[in-house]
Parts: structure tokens; sequence; C-alpha cells
């Protein structure tokens, strides 16, 4: 039945037992008395309250499902444990209606998903040689056992080598499943978002197919923007809560290859600090400090050529489009507006597979309408989709998951090292944009060729790919990924 307590909030609440109740509050599961104590701990989720004695709330964050099972509500939640969060349980009697209370779980089962998919199906990918070969205890301990309580379906496997991430993902039966979840770094992630694209039927499974990520590698950079953190148990539940969002996807081309990037692109520093590091793995994120602090050191530049489409090049400009776009994709998300598996991209959509490209490869001449940026002295090339490109590396604090557009940073390697070591740490403070050093620039389209360099590194999304000249152009929403739901009570605020 519905009550009206003392601060006239509306509650609908259940009588269990013969001394306690539950009551769905404005921001969580109220629990009067203590006759339930949640499985494998004394403690809930939040303290009493003032106004509620003898009240107790768990965040609608938190509850992860409710069920009628005989005479018993059985409900599953997840419980804080340290830096983690675990699956716990609360078992009542029931001697009311049996009608009356699948309606009360009905509602609490509303307000804890709010617009969100219950009961997803995932098709678990896990590397288990991540996160210094952690990845498969993490699975175990937290990752699995969070997925089974929130009642959704896994189907989980360890993959054997590099790239069979792509033969799954491009064999994977997208009807079977709502999402593929990565348990392991951006490497894996790569693979998904690639081999799915290299089905006949791209464009549809592209859509259909929500990528999650669950971090358990060196690099991490995808978590961090869709979950807001870099913990294996929080990112389970931000992706059990989380809802589907479009994400615009680069077709990266050198010539006729072509692969999908959904984070970033890289030359110079940026890419020697990753690439040229990988035999530090054992350091963890330690390493790509490590390489850009002695690149920065040795003030070595990467001559070259870029040709850009340019849609943005004032900082100001920049900052305005992304504050439109960020209150438009708050009103979306206020509606719990949901998105069609099959979107239109603002593109021709006469195509099953991947979009035609816009401007071509690097074999066809550079369009007019392009600005060709002469960098003899660059430092670093730049190029990202996301905002962060590790936990705590926030590059492009501007960029926009879904606004059919890239964000460019360009800097000279031969800029004073002090300027270049104050660049390293405003990354950690959120000054990095604001710097004069920093060229910054949103684009559509862009095109990088070497000078006076017979070996490199580029990276992308974390891969290497062959030291060549390379195009890449961006495709608005042609990916669908798994975001954090900031709209139930109880989520922090993402990212």
């Amino acid at each position: 039945m519905t009550i009206e307590d003392g601060l006239g909030i509306n509650k609908i609440r259940l009588q269990v037992g013969s001394n306690s109740s539950l009551a769905i509050g404005s921001s969580g599961l109220e629990i009067y008395d203590d006759e339930a104590a949640p499985s494998g701990s004394g403690k809930f989720c939040v303290p009493w309250t003032s106004n509620l004695p003898k009240a107790q709330i768990i965040p609608f964050y938190n509850i992860l499902w409710a069920e009628l099972v005989k005479n018993h509500l059985i409900i599953n939640f997840a419980l804080p444990s340290n830096e983690n969060v675990v699956p716990s349980l609360l078992k009542f009697s029931i001697d009311s209606d049996h009608h009356l209370v699948a309606n009360w779980i009905s509602v609490l089962l509303d307000c804890s998903y709010k617009g969100a998919q219950q009961k997803k199906r995932a098709k678990v990918l896990v590397n288990p040689h991540s996160g210094k070969g952690k990845a498969r205890r993490w699975c175990s301990k937290y990752i699995a056992p969070l997925f089974r309580a929130a009642r959704c379906s896994i189907d989980s496997v360890e993959t054997r080598y590099s790239g069979e991430g792509i033969a799954i993902s491009k064999d994977l039966d997208v009807e079977a499943f709502d999402m593929v979840v990565v348990c392991s770094g951006d490497g894996l992630a790569f693979e998904v978002f690639n081999g799915l694209g290299k089905r006949p039927d791209a464009r549809k499974a592209l859509s259909k197919m929500a990528v999650a990520h669950i971090p358990c590698g060196s690099g991490n950079g995808l978590s961090q923007n869709l979950n807001a953190t870099k913990n294996a148990s929080m990112a389970t539940l931000a992706v059990i809560k989380g809802i589907r969002k479009p994400l615009d996807l680069i077709s990266v081309t050198q010539g006729d290859t072509r692969v999908l990037s959904f984070l970033s692109q890289t030359t110079g520093t940026g890419a020697e600090s990753d690439l040229a590091t990988e035999n530090l793995r054992w350091m963890g994120d330690v390493r790509f400090k490590l390489g850009f602090l002695t690149r920065i050191l040795a003030k070595k530049v990467y001559p070259c050529e870029i040709a850009v489409k340019i849609d943005i090049d004032s900082k100001k400009s920049i900052m305005d489009h992304y504050t439109k776009e960020k209150l438009k994709h708050a009103s979306e998300d206020a509606q719990c507006q949901t998105f069609p598996e099959v979107r239109s991209t603002g593109e021709d959509q006469d195509y099953e597979g991947l979009p035609p490209l816009k401007y071509g490869t690097i074999h066809d001449k550079t369009p007019k309408d392009w600005t060709v940026i002469p960098s003899d002295n660059l430092g670093i090339l730049y190029c990202g989709n996301l905002a962060y490109m590790a936990a705590d590396a926030k590059f492009f604090p501007p960029a926009l998951h879904n606004d059919g557009l890239m964000d460019l940073v360009l800097i000279d390697g031969n800029i004073r090292r002090r300027t270049s070591f104050k660049a390293f740490d405003a990354l950690r403070d959120d000054k990095f944009f604001e710097m004069p050093v920093v060229k910054y620039y949103k684009i559509s389209a862009y095109r990088w060729t070497p000078k006076n360099q017979d070996s490199g590194y580029i990276s992308v999304d974390g891969e290497r790919i062959p030291f060549k000249p390379f195009q890449a152009e961006i495709h608005k929403g042609l990916g669908t990924v798994i975001m954090k739901n900031n709209q139930i009570p109880g989520a922090q605020p993402s990212l």
C-alpha cells in the first residue's frame, strides 16, 4: 500500500514478518526494523537515516534483483566491501497476498533499473592474461557472481590467442545476446568492434550488439569513459544497470586495409610511450608515464604532414559545442530515451556492411576543403573519440561519444621541457585543454604522412599498425555500447 511519511513523500510499503516492513522510497529500498540481515554481513549499504527511525536504505542503484520464492521475498543487492561490491541478499517471510507482493517487486525493479534492460544476455570474453593474470580471478570472484545475482544470462569464453576476439565476434549469433562483455584491457574491445565490422551484416551487428567493458588490463580507457571506474566489480554493476548508447566509430585506412577505432589514434611520443614499452607491461599503468617522461626529456620530434577536415578550430567554440551537446544528452537521459537497434548515422543507409568511405583513402587526392598543417617539429599527434585514454589521462575533456566529430591534439616536440612536464601534470587536474601549447581541433577526417622517418610507431586503440601513411574518418553512431545509467538514484555522476 502507499503511505506518506512525515516529509510528505509517498512510499510504497510492504509488511514482512511481524515486526518488519519494506518501503520503496525516493532514493532506495527502506528497511524498517532488524528482522533481516544481508547474507554474509550484518551491515546494509547505507547507515541509519535521521528522519526514519530504525530504517536503513539500500540505494536503487545497488538493487540487483527481487523475486518471490514460495513464501519468501528474496532481494539480491550489491554490498560495498572495501573498494569493491559483492553480491548479497535479504530474505523475508511473506504472509501478504502474493499478487500484491508481485506488484511491489515490479515497482522496485522499475525504480532500480529506470529504463535499463533487466536480465541482459551477455557473451563474456575473458583474457586470462590481463591484469597481470588477475582477470580470471576477478571474473570468478566478482564479475560472474554479480551477473548471476542480477539474473543476467552469461556465456563466458576465455580467449586463447591474440585476435581470437575478432573471430568470435565475426561469427557471433547476434540474436542470442544483448551485449558482448569484454573482461580485459582495451585491446580485446578493439578486436570485438573489428570482428563485428568484418561481418556481411556489419551495420546491423554493430548497432544490435552492444559492447561493454570491465577493466582487467593495463589500458582500461573504455571502462573509464563508459563506467566511470577502473574497478572491475564497480564496472560490472555499471554494466548490469547500464543503458544502450550509440558510439561514433572511426575508419582508419592504409590503402585497402581498413580497421575500426573506438578510442584513439596516435603517433609520435604517444604511440612510442605505449607500443615501445610493451616489455614493461608488468609495471601496469606506470609504463605509459615512464614512456612519456623519457621522450619528453629527449625532446624528440616526428616530422610529418597532416591534412585535416576541420569542423571547429577555436577552444571557446569547442567548449560551446560540448556544453550544448551535453545538455542535449542529459535531456535524453532524463526522458529515459532508448535507441533503436539499427539507427540512422546521418550517412547513406543503402548498405549492410561498413559505411562507404566519404573521403576515400590515402591513395586519393586530398580534398580541397581540408587544411594542411605543417608539422616538422611534431611531438604528439593524438586523435581521440572519448575523453579518457586511461583512468588518469583525460586527454580530450570536450570529447563526446556521439557528436560525429573526433578531437585532435597536436603538440610540438621541441618545446621547453618544463612546459612539457606541466602539460603532462595538467592531465591529472583537468587543465590540459587550456594550455597554450596544446593545439586542439574538432574534426571529421584527417590524413597523416611521415617525413624523414623510415620507421616508427602508429597506435590505434593501443594496437600497432604498419608505419606508413594513413587516413581516418568518423562514422556517427555506427557502434553501440553499454554506458552507466546516472538516472538511477545511488549512481555516482559519470564522465
